[in-house]
């Protein structure tokens, strides 16, 4: 693996897992202070805590429509961010088939669900969120990154005695 590519994973994972940190910090302080104005609140449409509280911000919103809003399975989506980028950050040190599996399938899920909460972005709440489009980029660039793994280590297994 070259080592560019190790950098660019922890410095992608870690600005995910800064912009879900950022994410969590938003919706906890507007939830505890409804007066409370985000550094990413740029004006009526261009609103992450508004993102972030509404019905979508927690579960993707299909947790509420599963199941009640107070199940313990309707968390922050920031949550699921920082599990998400940990797990990218663990798994990128390993150099196993498997993991590089991992990675790649977990990137496509971060991909279908950033794609799932632009359209709601968009057409739903109308709003233009810097925090999740961040977070968005990140997700496809790991993508990326991932896949470029994958391909390298499966080469570097086929070339070993």
């Amino acid at each position: 693996m070259p080592s560019w590519e190790k950098r660019v994973r922890i410095v992608l994972c870690v600005f995910g897992l800064v912009l879900s940190v950022y994410a969590l910090h938003v919706e906890l302080s507007r939830e505890a202070d409804p007066d409370y104005r985000a550094m990413c609140d740029l004006g009526e449409s261009v609103s992450c805590s508004k993102v972030f509280t509404s019905r979508w911000g927690r579960g993707f919103g299909l947790v509420q429509l599963l199941v009640a809003k107070e199940n313990p399975l309707n968390q922050p989506n920031s949550l699921l961010g920082l599990l998400f980028y940990t797990v990218q950050m663990g798994l990128g040190l390993s150099l196993s088939k498997k993991a590089a599996l991992c990675l790649v399938v977990s990137s496509w899920v971060s991909v279908a669900g950033s794609l799932y909460l632009a359209f709601i972005l968009v057409f739903v709440l109308g709003d233009f969120c810097v925090v999740c489009v961040s977070t968005y980029v990140v997700n496809f660039a790991l993508l990326f990154t991932n896949l470029r793994r994958r391909r390298a280590i499966e080469g570097m297994k086929e070339k070993a005695p």
